[in-house]
């Protein structure tokens, strides 16, 4: 199932423009820019840069951009090791990691894209949780409750004797680094009973086929998939609030709201091809953020993010 929403028809002459200023070219229809960009890492951002990818390539006919979904620590190992331009992710690059791209030679600039609410859900049958507790979420996930904790009244006295069917995020994936630090406390701190994924499509499927099943994924995955399951509230310690882009924007979705990102390497970034698509990006990435179902920079991001993208344009 793809992600990408039905397309709109972009009358980006705005963008086509500043593109051809990147490329030093000039006048209509694509541009003279040509090459190839490998961009490979999160499942959770690949729909946004695959969109961006898509119109580009539109506008910019000699260039290839791929896009690659290996999750974001399989994208920061290709990234070190100089396999490819850009690495997605949907957390900041590890201090492990760093030192690996130290150790290669390869320098980057960080360039926050957009944002995101982690989202947890359930099937559509599940009739009883509208709301959980970090605790609760806590008491699901913790490694303490591997083989212990296996039903929805375990959770909560009110919640049915249903037998528990946990989805989540691969080992690889930036999603579950996230989830576990803010979950219980440590990254990389789960139980391993559960059936996990790299893909967030499967993690959809998952839920959507187990009447007690819970997982969590990306916002736009929730998003694209009303309908086929249920997105929950998260009560942080101030109330139970909805994922939504308000919520993310005025940080009252807590603590499941994070910035996403795009890495690229400061060779790549010295090439035309790769400098004209993050001159596209900057000039269309509100319109496709909203249309790929994503979370917009706050105006404070955006400040910071102009300063990032003129480093790669100066690269």
């Amino acid at each position: 199932m793809s992600l990408i929403p039905p397309r709109r028809l972009m009358a980006a002459a705005a963008g086509l423009s500043l593109v051809l200023a990147a490329c030093g070219g000039s006048g209509g229809g694509t541009s003279d820019v040509s090459g190839q960009i490998l961009i490979d890492g999160s499942s959770t951002v690949a729909p946004l840069l695959t969109l961006v990818a898509e119109d580009f390539q539109t506008e910019n006919s000699g260039v290839k951009v791929t896009v690659g979904t290996s999750g974001t620590g399989g994208g920061f190992e290709k990234f070190c090791a100089g396999e490819t331009d850009i690495s997605n992710a949907s957390r900041p690059i590890k201090e492990s990691e760093i030192e690996a791209c130290k150790k290669n030679g390869v320098e980057y600039i960080e360039v926050i894209i957009a944002n995101d609410a982690l989202s947890i859900a359930v099937n559509n049958g599940n009739t009883w949780a509208k709301c959980l507790t970090v605790d609760q979420l806590r008491k699901m996930w913790e490694p303490a409750a591997e083989g212990k904790v296996t039903n929805w009244n375990q959770i909560d006295p009110s919640f049915p004797d249903k037998k528990l069917g946990l989805f989540g995020a691969g080992t690889d994936s930036g999603t579950f680094d996230y989830f576990t630090k803010e979950v219980n406390g440590e990254e990389g701190a789960s139980r391993t009973d559960y059936n996990p994924s790299e893909d967030d499509n499967v993690t959809v499927k998952g839920v959507e086929g187990d009447e007690g099943a819970v997982g969590y994924f990306g916002f736009s995955y929730l998003e694209e998939n009303m309908g086929r399951v249920k997105g929950l509230e998260i009560d942080g310690g101030e109330g139970c609030v909805a994922p939504s882009a308000a919520t993310v924007q005025d940080g009252t979705y807590k603590p499941l709201s994070r910035p996403l990102y795009a890495y690229v390497s400061r060779a790549a970034a010295a090439r035309p091809e790769v400098k004209a698509f993050f001159a596209y990006f900057a000039e269309v990435r509100d319109e496709l953020t909203a249309e790929a179902l994503f979370v917009p920079l706050n105006d404070e991001q955006k400040a910071v993010e102009a300063d990032n993208i003129a480093d790669i344009d100066a690269a």
